[in-house]
């Protein structure tokens, strides 16, 4: 036993005087090393060049601004202004009166369908039209005589039955015939037909069509489809986190995002009380201001185009800077916050930093920090930055595309 803690104590002390020499070799231990590096994403200006291009400092700052809620959505048309063309009866196309794209007013004919069973409806019709002109005429005889008290009180009775009867069957026979966009007039007249027309529920633009000359159809059977393109409205995605501020009749800007960004205005029109789907969105329906009937220039409206938007939901005290003070990279927006120059220090801005007019004068660090604008008025901008920074921190309030220009200058380098 007292042999092995010798050999213990001797492999002990060889590592302690490893320990010592390799110190004493080094001057001082590695982890009392100082690294002499500047923190990424800073940049360096010197007070010559904030002079030269106009660099002026500020901080962030509390504006009332007309705040915004941006949302991705599409053209759509409201369900009563679509409809599918159907027939009331089974029969064979025999003509298409329109094309695909043109308009059609409300009633207009766009197709005739065969029939020979209608034939058999007109002839039913006229029968009793005329058998109605002898039953009125024997009611109103047995009605005088009853009210003369020379008749019998059941003759006139019964002729009353039948002529209610035939009345009744023969607007019966007329609501069928005029459902069927027959001529009643050209029908009591003796003019029959087996051409039954199909007319345009309401007026639009011809879309697909669906049949061809020749083609059965039946009542299931859509022939053709037309949309009103006058009552177009926009649906609009709106998050969870964004619902609680839109209400009934604010204004909307509207951007056609393949359309060149033509911009329309419209106004919130109701909102869907639930989300869709699992993408814990609610829709929002805007009711779009129609652009002036003369604009050659402006894109057709059209379903499923789409948009993004700007939804006015009034005025809040925001976090926001002057329009100068952001600079954008590769779709991205950022504003530069003054840096400590030691690197003892944390880059975090705005402590340990002498005054804004000194640090103009002497030149300071700056380093980029990203932020997602909002509201934009009278020359601010509201941001909310992705990172927490400290109250009063010294910002780049003018100049700092030319600040971008420069970290993206070194950037460059460093890779080269």
């Amino acid at each position: 036993m007292n042999k092995s803690i010798k050999s213990i104590v001797k492999v002990l002390f060889l590592i302690l005087i490893v320990t010592f020499v390799s110190c004493k070799g080094s001057g001082k231990p590695e982890i009392a090393q100082e690294v002499d590096e500047t923190p990424s994403e800073v940049i360096e200006l010197t007070g010559e060049q904030m002079e030269a291009v106009g660099i002026e400092l500020g901080v962030i700052e509390l504006k009332n601004l007309h705040s915004i809620v941006r949302a991705n959505g599409q053209l759509v048309l409201p369900p009563q202004n679509k409809a599918d063309v159907n027939s009331l009866t089974s029969g064979i196309i025999r003509k298409i009166v329109v094309t695909e794209g043109i308009p059609v007013r409300k009633g207009q004919t766009v197709a005739l369908l065969e029939n020979l069973d209608i034939v058999k409806l007109q002839e039913e019709y006229l029968a009793l039209k005329q058998e109605l002109t002898y039953s009125s005429q024997e009611y109103e005889r047995q009605k005088e005589l009853n009210a003369q008290n020379a008749g019998t009180g059941k003759i006139f009775q019964q002729t009353q039955a039948q002529y209610e009867a035939n009345r009744a069957k023969l607007k019966g026979l007329e609501t069928q015939l005029r459902q069927l966009n027959m001529d009643v007039t050209a029908v009591s007249a003796g003019n029959f037909t087996t051409n039954i027309p199909i007319l345009a529920p309401i007026s639009g633009v011809i879309g697909k069509i669906v049949v061809k000359t020749g083609s059965y159809a039946d009542m299931q059977t859509v022939l053709m489809e037309i949309a009103d393109h006058s009552q177009m409205h926009c649906d609009l995605q709106v998050f969870e986190q964004d619902f609680p501020k839109i209400k009934q009749g604010q204004t909307v800007e509207i951007s056609l995002t393949n359309q060149g960004n033509q911009i329309l205005t419209g106004t919130v029109d109701y909102i869907n009380q639930s989300f869709e789907n699992d993408s814990k969105s609610i829709i929002v329906h805007v009711k779009i201001n129609r652009p002036n009937a003369g604009a050659q220039d402006f894109a057709p409206l059209l379903p499923g185009m789409y948009v993004s938007a700007l939804i006015n939901v009034g005025s809040q005290t925001v976090k926001a800077v002057p329009s100068n003070a952001i600079a954008n990279a590769e779709g991205k927006q950022y504003i530069f916050v003054a840096s400590p120059t030691t690197p003892s220090n944390s880059p975090e801005g705005g402590e340990h930093l002498p005054p804004k007019g000194e640090l103009r004068r002497a030149g300071a660090f700056f380093r980029k920090v990203e932020v997602v604008t909002g509201a934009s008025e009278l020359g601010y901008v509201e941001i909310r930055p992705l990172e927490t920074l400290p109250e009063g921190a010294t910002i780049i309030t003018k100049g700092a595309f030319y600040v971008m220009s420069m970290a993206q200058g070194n950037e460059e380098s460093d890779e080269d």
